[in-house]
């Protein structure tokens, strides 16, 4: 794996400050918290918006990841790209929600490289990127408020960190900041599954995607569906591997999320159906629609899955 000198914290501290600086342009409220730790407010009570979505994709990623916004053809033409050179990094150290940050009634899931300070899930035993250089970090939360003092004081422990060296960005999926941060993920689910298939990662050496921004809707349930359901029917992904062609086609075949036993119903039936127990969700539904895998020492293409149009429109319309 390549570590490198990725500097994720850094890189996304400076995206994040320059959200700050912009805050009227992008539509967002930054202030102090009861702890002096910084509060960026992207979408819960300001309006935020797309820019704003894709700048929370860059910080997630820890500066790893080029994003951008297409108006392409096609009845959902407005779409999410994300492309990195070092996935594993980007995607998995850093992007992939899987910090629990819970205190009492409130529930979050904690993304963006503080995640790699503070190295308190199972993933980073298989991780070995380090920063030592690092002096503040960035943590996204999917949420409608702001964290509680608890959970300051929780990723200022875990962190090191005192609380005024830290940000906290918040957009809730019933957003458009929100829904523009959440598709942007495309690649990460990708990511994330290649690791359950047990995929080696350090042979996964580049990748890209595309999912189509739903509508934002005030509704959580229907929110969380439109933006799950752009990715697992409506995302493509292109990685290219190191290996052989084998590994790289049956890569290809596995990874799309039609591989799932709940794949063909609208996510937030297949949510109700499962009482909200969003652990009782076969996990390998959570990929793009279509994947391509180019095996880049033997240069074989092999590609699986497709968009499905008719679910899209099920939930997006």
């Amino acid at each position: 794996m390549r570590d490198g000198h990725a500097y994720l914290n850094r890189s996304a501290q400076h995206l994040a400050d320059k959200m700050i600086e912009q805050a009227e342009r992008l539509g967002i409220n930054h202030s102090r918290g009861n702890l002096g730790e910084h509060v960026i407010d992207a979408g819960a009570s300001c309006t935020g918006g797309v820019e704003a979505g894709l700048r929370i994709v860059e910080i997630c990623m820890g500066g790893l990841g080029v994003v951008s916004a297409t108006l392409d053809t096609g009845k959902w033409p407005y779409s999410v790209n994300v492309r990195s050179s070092q996935p594993v990094l980007a995607c998995l150290a850093s992007q992939y929600a899987g910090w629990n940050l819970s205190h009492e009634k409130y529930f979050a899931m904690g993304s963006g490289p503080a995640r790699t300070l503070a190295r308190v899930e199972p993933l980073f035993d298989e991780i070995a990127y380090r920063e030592p250089e690092a002096k503040s970090s960035v943590i996204v939360l999917e949420t409608t408020t702001p964290p509680p003092v608890a959970i300051v004081e929780k990723v200022s422990k875990a962190t090191g960190f005192a609380p005024e060296n830290l940000t906290f960005i918040y957009a809730p999926t019933q957003s458009l900041t929100g829904a523009v941060q959440i598709v942007g993920r495309v690649l990460e689910v990708a990511m994330h599954k290649a690791h359950d298939l047990k995929f080696p990662l350090g042979d996964i050496v580049d990748g890209a995607g595309r999912a189509p921004i739903p509508a934002p809707h005030p509704d959580f349930l229907k929110a969380m569906g439109r933006t799950n359901d752009a990715i697992i029917y409506g995302g493509t992904v292109q990685l290219f591997v190191r290996g052989t062609s084998e590994a790289a086609r049956t890569l290809a075949e596995q990874l799309p999320s039609h591989t799932s036993r709940d794949h063909g119903q609208p996510f937030a039936d297949i949510f109700k159906k499962f009482k909200g127990d969003f652990y009782a969700i076969d996990p390998h539904l959570f990929s793009p629609a279509e994947v391509i895998v180019t095996a880049i020492e033997t240069g074989d293409t092999f590609r699986s899955g497709g968009i499905h149009e008719a679910m899209l429109k099920q939930s997006l319309d």
